[in-house]
């Protein structure tokens, strides 16, 4: 495991306590609630004290000047929440089974976004455990666990971790989230981890009392930026790089997933991002590390690949604009951003064959350009998905596709599954679930005040998205509403939706996945009268995997004759270049 700078370092008898304060002058370490032992400090700001005689499992608490007791901002494990006391955690007490666990391709991967606490009625790393048998037998090969960093509160998308290091209290212990791990790899199942750099919680996030975390040059959505360029920004960049090689070092994830990067504002000669790929990568030695991310801006440089056709910096980025554009041909909905995708099948083709709709064009909804070019990358550059908890939480209900389009909802899925871009499942998107999954939080009665104000306004603003019917993000019956019902999968509708999603990606590995492996670039779209679509890639000399479409309620004729080509799939009905309402047909030419 690569040696952390931030945290406790046991030893064979003593356990060394290290917090990085150069904005505190003297500063206490108190052992289970002990008498408190001043830490000696030196000039580059660093706090340090070896007791002898601590062991695992015992807390402790930083006290600042003014008797202030805080936890450690690299705690490992927070049994009592934020503001509680920190646990020394043995990174080496847990034996793992899977240990020759390599990783798999990028190309092989199907994933399945899964938030710990909704996923199960227990909402535990172990409960989770006990579904990997359902995920394997589905055909997902890469589990993407929504952010576990420690959040005030019991309940919380992940958003607000204020704590980088210590998976959250409610989930259960650091050993328990090995364990998920271990156990998933023994089944051939990646784990991916959603973490977010881009800012902290609003509630225990001490270490900005200790350090230069923020800056006002430059500003983010939730206020001054963290602070990866000015001064003091050099440990404030290791706390975080430290913390991605911890995740894949420690815990062996074999990839995060990185919230929001646009937001990540530097200005030095390496970006943190690409500085955080670089070494994230030369940490994980022989293993296949995935490193994604989330890009408001489809900034394609991110995506760039060297000579030998491997990512220089990050592998893929979640594809909003196969999202938009597949939503708009389901449901009908042209309101709010869904107003840029409403022109037929063409930015759905786009988006298929180039990754990104916006490649620099003007954008309505945002009021100016957005994004570069990226039809020179590979599909699996991009990960698409019809369902995400971003695109069904930020809806005032919450409320599900599946809920609005059942009819259409089949065919988009053969399209987005069988697609060479990596395609993605929302946790019971697999059986039909129609559990919301609406935004929820647990804060103290002032932020969470806050919070009901700012999700009506934030609301308010999308025509179509009713302000006056959002559910309380702050009550627990939210969260309760949003927790899968697994009985529902042994009910006839859902072993008619599972066995329909289990082919499909079944198909996806014998039949595209082959064919996609090394792909080099995009492909090529064309739309035909009344809202056909066709797409081709180049597979091999001479070849080309072609992908025909309606995505409405309406017979056309697509021009094409494909009696020459090998089938691969077929959903609805193509005769004679008539492509039936609702059909796709997947085909080698």
């Amino acid at each position: 495991m690569t040696e952390c700078d931030f945290g406790p370092r046991i030893s064979a008898n003593a356990v060394e306590f290290r917090l990085w304060a150069p904005l505190e002058t003297e500063i206490a370490v108190a052992i289970e609630a002990g008498q408190p032992k001043k830490m000696m400090r030196s000039e580059d700001g660093w706090h340090r004290c070896e007791i002898v005689g601590v062991r695992p499992g015992s807390t402790y608490f930083y006290i600042l000047p003014g008797g202030l007791s805080i936890p450690d901002p690299a705690s490992r494990y927070q049994p009592h929440d934020v503001h509680g006391p920190s646990e020394v955690v043995d990174p080496n007490g847990y034996q793992w089974k899977a240990a020759g666990w390599k990783g798999r391709c990028f190309e092989d991967l199907v994933f399945y976004e899964m938030h710990v606490g909704a996923f199960t009625r227990e909402g535990t790393f172990v409960a989770a455990i006990d579904r990997l048998d359902h995920l394997k037998a589905l055909g997902v090969t890469a589990l993407q666990i929504m952010p576990v960093a420690d959040f005030p509160g019991r309940r919380n998308w992940g958003y607000d971790g204020v704590l980088p290091y210590a998976p959250d209290s409610s989930y259960g212990r650091p050993e328990e989230l090995k364990r998920l791990v271990d156990e998933a790899h023994a089944r051939g199942i990646c784990v991916f981890l959603d973490v977010v750099y881009n800012h902290f919680g609003p509630d225990g996030n001490y270490l900005a009392r200790l350090a230069p975390l923020f800056t006002d040059h430059h500003k983010t959505p939730w206020g001054n930026a963290v602070n990866y360029d000015g001064d003091g920004s050099r440990l404030i960049r290791e706390f975080v790089i430290q913390n991605a090689i911890y995740w894949i070092s420690e815990f062996r994830f074999d990839g995060l997933r990185l919230d929001a990067v646009h937001a990540i504002k530097d200005g030095s000669k390496e970006h943190l991002l690409h500085e955080l790929a670089r070494r994230v990568r030369s940490a994980a030695g022989e293993r296949k590390i995935h490193l994604i991310v989330e890009n408001e801006d489809n900034n394609a440089s991110l995506l760039e690949r060297d000579d030998e056709g491997h990512p220089k910096f990050f592998s893929a980025q979640w594809n909003d604009d196969v999202h938009h554009a597949l939503h708009v041909a389901a449901t009908g909905e042209t309101f709010g951003y869904y107003a840029d995708y409403g022109d037929g099948s063409a930015k759905l083709g786009r988006a298929l064959a180039e990754g990104f709709v916006f490649q620099g064009e003007h954008m309505p909804y945002r009021g100016e350009q957005r994004g570069t070019p990226s039809k020179h990358l590979p599909p699996s550059s991009f990960i698409s998905f019809i369902q995400n908890h971003d695109q069904i939480g930020n809806r005032a209900l919450g409320d599900r596709i599946g809920a609005r389009a059942a009819a259409a909802l089949q065919a988009i899925a053969c399209v987005y599954l069988l697609c060479p871009q990596v395609p993605m499942i929302f946790m019971g998107e697999e059986w039909g679930a129609e559990e919301p999954f609406p935004y929820f939080c647990d804060f103290d009665e002032d932020l969470n005040e806050k919070v009901r104000t700012g999700r009506r306004q934030e609301l308010s603003r999308l025509p179509g998205f009713d302000a006056d019917d959002l559910p309380d993000p702050t009550a627990e019956t939210t969260f309760i509403s949003a927790k899968l019902d697994w009985a529902k999968v042994d009910t006839e509708q859902g072993r008619q939706w599972f066995s329909f999603y289990r082919d499909l990606i079944s198909l996806r590995h014998q039949r595209i996945v082959p064919l996609v492996t090394g792909m080099t670039g995009g492909g090529r779209y064309r739309s035909s009268a009344g809202g056909g679509l066709i797409v081709e890639w180049d597979v091999s000399t001479g070849r080309k995997l072609r992908l025909l479409a309606n995505l409405t309620d309406q017979t056309v004729e697509t021009g094409e004759q494909a009696d020459a080509d090998e089938s691969i799939f077929l959903f609805g009905s193509f005769n004679s270049g008539r492509l039936g309402a609702w059909s796709v047909l997947w085909s080698i030419a």
